[in-house]
Order: structure tokens, then sequence, then C-alpha cells
């Protein structure tokens, strides 16, 4: 460890060792001196880093459960080692008096949003870097839905439904130009599914609506409304959209299929060169029917949403989580977290949370 030897080291070769850290350690490495803490908002670092070239941050994964109880932490799921893991809050990241009350409403690369009402505002923040955003409403009250946080490029958007007028009106926030813009809405009303964020496939964020079942478009750059004109499934009872967020070039559906809002099987289809619905699995019949007790039929409480290769369906009433293993084309159940009480019988919010040193609030 002669200093001497290593003041030569040149810098290229010593961030390739230090990728191999664990991510934690690096962090840790930080405070020692002004080289290793710029590393963190180096891109050619961050994506060695994120890489795989050790235990970086592009090998974090997890599963996140937000409820009304866990005031000031998140239980976390690692699908890397599949174990229980416990995210305290940090709320020197939240404003004052923002701690009070808040809501875990979406993620997106890393990044979380809150909606802060006492602040009337929204909180974007990105808990391994230990930086965050306060975004100011675009007006108050302000009433939301289907609020969705996408990661672009070089930041991110948030669209979100206001309900206030007689006719819905779309807004989305830009990162880059820290701004709010309105646009039309949809109608009809797209409201049938309170916990199902919009799924991001080729620029366009995707959404059903109510029956007769379709899909329809916003597209982010535009602003603008459109229709996906492909044929649906019949006598389906109800879907889910879910996009592949790896590429964003895949889109998926979930739906129930049956008769007078009762399912008898659940299939899962990908949307095959944008012009077909093509059926690529069906949901064994004994998870189906442990699936369609446990939401009683009361299909406004399920959503789901994309993890790692994985298709989650959630149900808000239920505490465990049904996953799709795209590559490997398995069902599982994930199993309850070990910190829920038995008397917790609703209010059950997950998420896909990836930990990214770059992703900017």
């Amino acid at each position: 460890m002669d200093p001497v030897i290593w003041s030569k080291l040149p810098q290229e070769l010593l961030e390739h060792i230090l990728c191999f850290l664990p991510l934690k350690t690096f962090l840790s490495l930080r405070s020692t001196c002004k080289h290793f803490n710029s590393l963190v908002f180096s891109p050619t670092f961050i994506t060695k880093h994120s890489s795989g070239s050790g235990s970086g941050s592009g090998l974090c994964s997890f599963l996140l459960l937000s409820h009304q109880q866990f005031y000031s932490h998140f239980p976390l799921y690692d699908t890397i080692i599949g174990s229980w893991r416990d995210l305290a809050l940090p709320f020197s990241l939240f404003p004052p008096f923002g701690s009070s009350q808040f809501n875990l409403i979406s993620s997106s690369n890393g990044l979380l949003c809150f909606a802060l009402p006492s602040c009337c505002s929204f909180l974007v923040c990105n808990m391994l870097a230990k930086s965050s955003r306060v975004i100011e409403l675009p007006f108050f009250p302000f009433s939301f839905e289907l609020l969705t946080l996408v990661s672009t490029p070089k930041g991110y958007k948030i669209f979100t439904l206001c309900t206030k007028f007689s006719s819905n009106q779309a807004f989305v926030y830009d990162s880059v130009v820290h701004s709010w813009t309105e646009h039309d809405g949809y109608q009809p009303l797209l409201f049938e599914n309170f916990h199902q964020e919009g799924a991001f496939y080729d620029g366009s964020l995707c959404f059903t609506t109510p029956e007769p079942f379709s899909v329809v478009c916003f597209d982010l750059g535009t602003g603008k409304w459109g229709n996906l004109n492909v044929e649906m499934p019949r006598e389906l009872t109800f879907v889910r959209l879910v996009s592949g967020v790896s590429d964003r070039k895949k889109l998926y559906m979930l739906g129930g299929i049956g008769r007078n809002g009762i399912s008898r099987s659940m299939r899962l289809w990908e949307l095959k060169e944008g012009k077909k619905w093509e059926e690529i699995e069906r949901l064994p019949e004994l998870m189906c029917r442990k699936f369609v007790s446990v939401c009683y039929h009361n299909y406004e409480h399920v959503y789901c949403f994309w993890h790692r290769g994985m298709i989650c369906v959630c149900c808000h009433t239920w505490p465990e989580i049904l996953y799709y293993k795209v590559e490997r084309r398995s069902w599982h159940w994930l199993p309850k977290c070990p910190w829920l009480p038995d008397k917790w019988s609703c209010g059950f919010r997950w998420f896909s949370f990836v930990p990214q040193l770059h992703a900017l609030a």
C-alpha cells in the first residue's frame, strides 16, 4: 500500500477497480476524497458500475410495499436473493411540514414520486443519491388520477389527468424545463381502475377504456391522444396493460376471460408488430381460482407493473403478489411480508424499485 505506487495508478484503472465494490461500500468511500465523491456523477463510471462489473447498483432489484401503517419505512423484497429488507424513509429529503402526510404514488428507474397534500405539491426523490425535488401543483385544489412517472434520457416526465373540470384535462410535467403543460383529456373517462398506471410503450402512455374494452395512447412528445386499432380478445372481464421497461418496445396485456363479470380464466397476451394480440400464457387453474377469490371478482382493485423481467399482478386488498417470469414462462406467488399483521386487509400498494445513482430528481 505504498502511496508512491498508488499515486501513479492511472485513473481509469482505479475506477475499474472501484466498479467491483459493493454499492454500499462505495458510497461509504465518497467522503474520503473529492474524486471518489465526483464519481457518483460521472456517466462513464455509473455505466460501468451499473452494467454488472461487480456488485453494482444494476444488480439491486426490489419490490417495494407501501402501506399507510408503515409510516416511516418501506418493506423491500430483494428479488435477487429472495429475502426481505427494510428501507427507512430519509425525511431530510422532504420539505418542512411535508413529512407529516405523504403518499407514494409512482416509481420509475430508481425515482420515487410522493404526493404531499399538506404542501400542495409532489416530491420526486432518489433515495440512493439522496436528492429530491419539490414540484408545485399546477393549481389548487388539484384532483389527479392515473398519475404516472416516466423516466426519459434527460430526466423524467409526470403524466396525470385532472378531474376538476366537467371534461378531464391532461397535465404533463417535464423535469428538463421544470414546468407543467396542459392538454386535452380523453372521453370517456379512463377511471375504471384507480391503482393502474399508464404503460409506456413506443413514446406513448397506453391506457384501457371501460367496456367495450379498447386501448388509447397519449403521446408524451406531442400531447395528442390516439387509438391502438387492434382487435381485442373476446369475452374479456377486465384488462391491464404492462410494458417491458427494459426496452419499452413490448406491450403486454393481462385479462380475465368469462361472462357476466365472472372470470373463468386469466390469460396473458403480447402485442405483435402493433397489429394483433397474441396469447402467450394462461394462468394455471388453481392459481386463477385463488386470485379471483382474493379480489372477489371486483377487478377495480387489480393493477399490474413490470419489474426486471417479471409481470407483477397485485390486488389492493391482498398482501401477496402474483408474478410471471417472462423468460422462464412460469407463474409464482411472492410470499407475504413477515412484518404484516393479519388484521391488515387492504391498502397494499406495490412498486418496482431499482436503485440508480444516475437517476436525477
